[in-house]
Parts: structure tokens; sequence; C-alpha cells
């Protein structure tokens, strides 16, 4: 599809067998979980490619949409759905976003509209037909993030809640201190998978990720910030804190931060 004059494309790959990786235009990932009688869609990225369309390529199984925050690169392409669930802790920030005049406009270039949002709690648990996810709770990054484990499959999806590049810096985001604490609540869950994949994948990571995250959130709340560098991005400039992953563990990419306020 093109928008803006530029081609945006879709990649998909299978990563197991009914678990189908969503890469559109190597900006956002969101994941198709087909089971034996539904399928569930997890995060519908930017919006800039008829997702509606590539799903009913992949399934012709009834589709449940979850937003696992609401950030635009995860909730735009719910246009192509007919409803979504999402933490009502992010429904504000959703609707935030729904305003943005480039949303706006890409919705009348489409001829688009926004569907409504259904609420959606922690440790509820969707049946897939052999297969099941239970949410889970990780305020952070937004106040309504959600982790889903996928229990048969052994796999955490952490939306952006869990990645190599963690922003903490955002508005909406929680303290770090608040950050840690949560993460202590969910912990539990290293045990529970083998594997993560977060919102901007292009493969799996370690379930390991989860703790060398916690550990850099940890150096944060510590001070240990002497070598942080300064971090730019579109709301102004913030700093980086890298955190080290396990030597040998396998994991996309060999950079790791977490990005925060200075100040």
């Amino acid at each position: 599809m093109v928008f803006q004059g530029k081609e945006i494309e879709l990649y998909i790959n299978e990563v197991r067998p009914g678990i189908y990786l969503l890469d559109e235009g190597h900006m956002a990932t969101g994941y198709l979980v087909v089971g034996e009688t539904s399928a569930l869609l997890i995060d519908t990225m930017c919006g800039l490619t008829d997702l509606g369309q590539a799903v009913r390529n992949l399934t012709d199984k009834p589709v449940k949409v979850i937003n696992t925050h609401g950030h635009p690169d995860h909730i735009y392409g719910n246009i192509y759905f007919d409803e979504a669930y999402i933490n009502p802790a992010d429904l504000e920030l959703a609707h935030m976003f729904m305003k943005e005049p480039l949303f706006v406009q890409m919705c009348e270039q489409f001829g688009a509209k926004m569907p409504p949002f259904r609420d959606i709690l922690p440790g509820e648990v969707i049946d897939l037909g052999g297969r099941t996810l239970t949410l889970y709770g990780l305020p952070g990054h937004t106040p309504g993030g959600l982790l889903l484990l996928l229990k048969e499959d052994r796999i955490l999806f952490t939306g952006d809640s869990i990645n190599h590049h963690l922003w903490m810096q955002v508005p909406g985001a929680l303290p770090m201190r608040e950050f840690l604490n949560n993460l202590d609540n969910i912990m539990f869950l290293e045990n529970e998978a083998d594997v993560i994949l977060h919102g901007h994948a292009r493969d799996f990571d370690d379930i390991s990720l989860l703790r060398c995250v916690r550990q850099g959130a940890e150096e944060i709340c510590e001070g240990k910030t002497g070598d942080d560098k300064p971090y730019e991005w579109s709301g102004g400039t913030g700093l980086q804190h890298a955190f080290k992953c396990d030597p040998d563990k396998h994991y996309q990419q060999e950079d790791h931060v977490i990005c925060y306020p200075s100040n």
C-alpha cells in the first residue's frame, strides 16, 4: 500500500505452525495465533497495509483482536476489524492518538474509521481451542501494558513492555521504580515461557530478556547511570541506559537500552 508516497509492505513469517509474525514495513510487529476453533491477533500495527485481508488469507476462523497497549503503532490497524480489546487503563491514551492529524488523514484516504474498544483485563484467559493465552499486566511503558502467555507453546508476547529498546521517557510512562516493582510481580513468567516475541521483533528472543530488562531498570533506580548517553527523540532529549544480556542465549539483536527522562 502507498501512503504519503511510500510503498509499505507487510512481511509474514510463520514462526511456528499456526503462529504468524506480521512485520509492517519494519515499523511494528503483530502476531496471529491460530487455534483449533478461533484465532487471536495481537496488535494491529500502523494500519498502513490491509491487515484484515492478510489475516483472512491466513485463516478462515473467527479472529479476536487485542492491543497490548494504546500507542499508535499497535492500534491503528484496528480500522480493518469490527472491534478490538484493550486494557481500560490505556483507553485514554488510545483515544488521544486517534485524534492525531496524520491518522485522521489516513482514515480519510482509506475511507476507514476506528472500531469500538472493548475492555479486557489481566487475569483473563483466551481459549482458541488447543491453545490458551493468559493475560498479565505490566504497567510501565504505558499504564495498561499487557503481556500474553501462550501456555502450550511457551511463548510470551510482550508488546513494547519488554524489548531491546524500551521507551520509558514517553508521556504516560510510569516512574522507573514503579516499573521495577511491577516487573517483580511477573518475574515468575521466566519459568513459564522459553521465548519472547515483542512488538518490534523479527525473531524470537530468549526469555532471559525479561530478567535482563529488570536488571537494567534496577541499575537506573540505583543510580548506576554514569555512562548513560543522551537520547534524542521526537519529544525532546532523554537518556539511554545500556543493559547486558546473557552471552550464551539467543537474542535477535546485540544492543539493549532503556530510555528514560533526563530529569
